[in-house]
């Protein structure tokens, strides 16, 4: 009887788990059905308002989109790089018109908010929506409902649809400039030590900077070097300054640094063989390497696989300086001169220094601020012995005696090329002392 017993049992439990993996397998099907594109309208001209804003807000739905990009990774879907309240999203629909023949197609969207909002009601969100077979749409509207006037919904162009050929190495992704930013030395300084550690393109999404700063902006975008992408995120969304929520009735953290560090992913994906995300006051600096193209050509060659480099953060403290490289003609330039900054905080007890990333942006899906959330591939932490960040900022061992720090001169190995290429950009950008 007991054998009799345990076989009824297993029975049983095998009959449970068929019929469970069946009812899944079904609703999923279902789910994979009800996204699936379905043609509302045939013999349309393809109308409606191009958004030619950075953030474009959604009627009534708590939702910003900042913009589509086609991936082809694992199927064929627009991505919508958005912003949207965590719990009061509604759903959504992308409408795409397909021509020659006029066909409008509606997608129901899957809304993937990601995981690190840092307690902040709103955060960065992927919109996904299947495309239509037989079309490539160079345009998606987004609306709430799977029915309307096309022509009454904005259009966004959906960007990465054409295939391109890598243009740069490195592209450094810098969000978000705001606070009247006037940190003007440092910033010239690191964007020449970008360029002489190899970097081509700088990404900049700027809220506000000082007149002064917008003249250097100026001379980078005319170089070629920069480009600016407007981040008016406070005209849509209370913004705080900090990474994480003080319930102080602020909507997203850090200017909305996380939803524009994955747009800026996705916007170079076709165009840069790496994009580095760190901020204008930090510089990843190879210890074993005379530059990042030799770095990472070692690093991928020891690492197979991998497609996420986290590189540990130190503290230069602005606060202690050494006498060497007082220049004279930068005293007149607002900002820190990071040559005189070569002691670096000790490590802290129990406190794990934040990393910063170069990233192979194909086999990013999101990321946050100091690690990716979702990617193909592997993450490996760089040791320091090979590189760290150098990011030279207010102390955080504030209390610490000169003798306690570390004595770090790995900047100086590049001071003449450094010194040379800053005197070149104030002179040519006339950067003088107000009278």
């Amino acid at each position: 009887m007991l054998c009799a017993g345990k076989k009824s049992y297993f029975a049983a439990a095998a009959c449970i788990i068929t019929v469970t993996s069946m009812l899944t397998a079904s609703y999923l099907r279902l789910q994979r059905l009800s996204h699936q594109p379905k043609i509302i309208q045939e013999g349309r001209r393809c109308r409606g308002k191009i958004a030619n804003s950075t953030i474009t807000a959604l009627k009534g739905n708590k939702t910003f989109i900042i913009s589509p990009y086609f991936d082809d990774r694992e199927s064929k879907v627009t991505r919508l790089i958005g912003i949207v309240h965590h719990e009061d999203v509604k759903q959504l629909y992308c409408w795409f018109c397909c021509q020659p023949n006029g066909k409008i197609y509606v997608s129901k969207a899957k809304i993937d908010v990601h995981s690190d909002r840092f307690g902040f009601p709103y955060g960065a969100a992927d919109i996904v929506c299947l495309e239509p077979e037989n079309c490539d749409p160079t345009h998606v509207s987004i609306h709430q409902f799977p029915h309307g006037n096309i022509d009454q919904l904005q259009r966004f162009e959906i960007k990465n649809r054409k295939a391109e050929t890598f243009s740069v190495d490195f592209t450094v992704c810098i969000s978000a400039m705001f606070g009247n930013y006037n940190n003007v030395l440092q910033f010239i300084q690191s964007m020449e030590m970008y360029k002489i550690l190899g970097v081509q393109k700088v990404m900049i999404y700027k809220n506000n900077c000082s007149h002064r700063m917008e003249k250097v902006l100026k001379f980078y975008i005319e170089e070629g070097t920069v480009e600016i992408i407007p981040w008016p995120i406070n005209s849509h969304l209370r913004v705080s300054s900090r990474w994480h929520f003080m319930q102080d009735g602020m909507h997203i953290g850090y200017y909305g640094q996380i939803t524009a560090l994955n747009d800026c992913i996705y916007r170079n994906m076709g165009r840069s063989k790496f994009v580095v995300l760190n901020d204008a006051d930090e510089i990843i600096l190879p210890l074993k390497h005379p530059n990042w193209k030799t770095m990472m050509n070692s690093l991928q060659k020891q690492n197979p696989g991998t497609s996420v480099f986290l590189f540990e953060n130190h503290i230069f403290p602005e606060t202690v300086s050494s006498p060497m490289f007082n220049i004279s003609s930068w005293n007149t330039v607002p900002g820190v001169n990071i040559l005189q900054h070569v002691y670096r905080e000790p490590d802290r007890k129990d406190v794990i220094n934040p990393r910063k990333m170069i990233v192979d942006p194909r086999k990013v899906i999101q990321t946050s601020v100091h690690s990716v959330l979702q990617a193909y591939g592997n993450s490996v932490n760089v040791p320091m012995d090979v590189a760290l960040i150098y990011h030279c900022r207010k102390a955080l061992q504030g209390d610490l005696p000169r003798e306690s720090l570390i004595r770090d001169t790995t900047l100086w190995r590049y001071n003449s090329s450094l010194i040379m290429n800053v005197n070149k950009v104030l002179s040519q950008t006339m950067l003088r002392p107000q009278k």
